[in-house]
């Protein structure tokens, strides 16, 4: 199995590939995310360490089943030959109705097939009021036309 853009990147498919990354995240489907990591993917989520396929979809269908309207942005930082790194932001409520933003930067290395092989987050978070909020289109893709981080100044 191929998942284009394949590395070594270009500035452009680096661009797309954080915008495929974005996307299948905010369709909140574990399963299919599930399927851009390698068989062996690591990760380093927080103080987490996930390893494989099964534990990545794992982590993600607790994440999501506690994270509730979680809405993300990502955005390129940098590139270079098989590796990107990213900085984003996501809003989310817990099942109290607290909302919360959070922040990260990650480094993503990717096998040939375009597969991400390795991803090392590192993530801070805080509340915020409703009203607070800046993402606010409807769940799933974020429209073409909704502005970026940079556009928040986060």
């Amino acid at each position: 199995m191929s998942r284009p853009p394949l590395p070594p990147f270009t500035e452009a498919s680096a661009i797309e590939k954080v915008r495929l990354a974005e996307d299948g995240w905010n369709s909140r489907d574990p399963a299919k995310v599930a399927l851009a990591y390698t068989e062996d993917s690591r990760w380093r989520n927080r103080a987490e360490f996930v390893t494989g396929r099964a534990e990545i979809q794992a982590f993600l269908t607790r994440k999501w089943n506690k994270e509730l309207g979680y809405r993300l942005i990502k955005e390129l930082w940098a590139f270079a030959g098989n590796r990107i790194a990213v900085r984003y932001a996501y809003e989310y409520h817990d099942d109290s109705g607290q909302w919360f933003r959070a922040y990260g930067n990650e480094n993503w290395e990717f096998a040939e097939d375009g597969l991400m092989r390795a991803r090392h987050a590192s993530i801070n978070e805080h509340p915020i009021a409703e009203t607070e909020r800046k993402f606010h289109w409807p769940l799933g893709r974020r429209p073409d036309d909704h502005p970026g981080l940079s556009h928040f100044g986060f």
